[in-house]
């Protein structure tokens, strides 16, 4: 299920949870929450980044220890193993 993010729309009449911007998980058919779930006032969904490359959950070195290679483009057609 994706998160979304969420944050007031008038920082005056808000709570500092909607303030401060919120995560909720939400299915991606389920509609776009319109109200803050604590205080009511109304909040905007925000577009957020994803996130890309190396982790910091080792999974280079879980990789590695399992055998797979890792490559790295270096031009059209070309490419370097790392590991």
């Amino acid at each position: 299920m994706p998160i979304y993010e969420y944050i007031a729309k008038d920082s005056r009449n808000s709570c500092t949870k909607c303030v401060n911007g919120f995560d909720t998980f939400q299915k991606i058919s389920d509609v776009p929450l319109e109200v803050c779930p604590q205080c009511n006032s109304v909040v905007v969904k925000e577009i957020s980044l994803h996130s890309v490359g190396s982790s910091s959950s080792g999974f280079d070195d879980r990789a590695k220890a399992a055998g797979f290679s890792k490559l790295e483009r270096l031009g059209k057609g070309e490419y370097e193993k790392k590991y």
